[in-house]
């Protein structure tokens, strides 16, 4: 909407605007309602192709807290990269695909034991609006809830593309709400196929790998990004694929607001170019991770979490120009 008024000549807060779903926001950086990317805000992600939300978990952090102000952070960096076709795409990726931020996962702070049904069953709801979901965190627990929903809306488990300093296979008993246990619980539940799955940027070590394939940071470095999405795609194939992005993943010169920075990462060039070369996986989910602002420097961190998450966006947008449905 265009507001007449000569004093006011730009639109004014398209985020509240909810017949608006279509097209690049050209509002001010600075300035209007902090959703996603300038995305229209709803309730319910009927309607749109993709629901993205923030789950502001900071229950299971093993070192420094503060991931649940992650999404908010995201969100308010996002303002920065409107108002131009999203590179490296080149065309307006909301031109044909509607996109809505449907705000945060409602969480009980004074119930932590309940923060994964919780978190399993809103997304579950949106799920089943058919939308594709995009998750801001928040820790990186929020994944296995997150992958439960999926698992069940799709009827089969998935592949899983994890971008990340750590394993997160630690032992666990199948209680734990821990950031370093859950892709052990999404292998014995059975949600994720370990043969099909890969994890890029290792810098520690952990006792199990599930048979899932590893590439670790040393060696992603001299591959190239080129290198590691080609060899991302040989081993996915054609599987359904969840995209899991810990921000830590990056070396900590360029996401240095997270809670367990591990030096000798990747940069946020290499991770965008590696991203970027995922579209023709059968894409069924994306989370970034692991973003706590209280660590972070003007916005570095954030500003990488909401353009990895824009590209994954734009991988969607592609798929849907093409003719191939993004819906769940």
């Amino acid at each position: 909407m265009i507001v007449k008024d000569p004093l006011h000549p730009r639109p004014v807060d398209d985020a509240l605007d909810p017949s608006r779903r279509y097209g690049e926001s050209i509002e001010s950086n600075y300035a209007g309602a902090l959703s996603f990317l300038r995305r229209p805000y709803a309730r319910s992600a009927e309607g749109y192709d993709v629901a993205v939300w923030g789950v502001p978990l900071d229950t299971s952090v093993s070192n420094r807290p503060g991931t649940r102000f992650g999404p908010r952070a995201i969100r308010e960096a996002s303002t920065v990269n409107v108002g131009d076709p999203s590179y490296p795409f080149g065309f307006d990726i909301f031109a044909d695909m509607a996109v809505a931020d449907t705000g945060d996962c409602s969480l009980d702070y004074g119930r932590v034991d309940q923060a994964p049904a919780a978190i399993e069953a809103q997304a579950a709801t949106r799920l089943a609006t058919g939308a594709h979901l995009v998750t801001l965190g928040g820790d990186h627990f929020l994944t296995y809830p997150v992958l439960k929903a999926l698992v069940a809306r799709l009827g089969r488990p998935v592949a899983l593309v994890q971008f990340d300093a750590h394993q997160d296979t630690w032992d666990d008993d199948g209680g734990r709400i821990d950031h370093g246990t859950m892709i052990t619980r999404a292998v014995r539940d059975g949600l994720i196929i370990p043969e099909r799955s890969m994890q890029i940027g290792i810098r520690t070590n952990a006792p199990q790998d599930y048979g899932i394939s590893i590439v670790d940071g040393l060696l992603a470095q001299e591959m190239g990004p080129l290198a590691v999405s080609s060899r991302i795609l040989g081993h996915v194939e054609d599987t359904p694929v969840y995209v899991s992005f810990d921000i830590d993943c990056l070396d900590p010169a360029f996401a240095p607001g997270t809670g367990t920075p591990v030096p000798g990462g990747v940069s946020s060039a290499f991770a965008i170019s590696c991203l970027r070369r995922l579209g023709p996986l059968d894409l069924k989910g994306f989370d970034i991770v692991e973003v706590s602002p209280p660590y972070d420097h003007a916005q570095i961190t954030a500003l990488a979490g909401c353009s990895l998450a824009q590209i994954y966006l734009g991988l969607l947008a592609e798929r849907k120009r093409a003719g191939r449905s993004i819906a769940l």
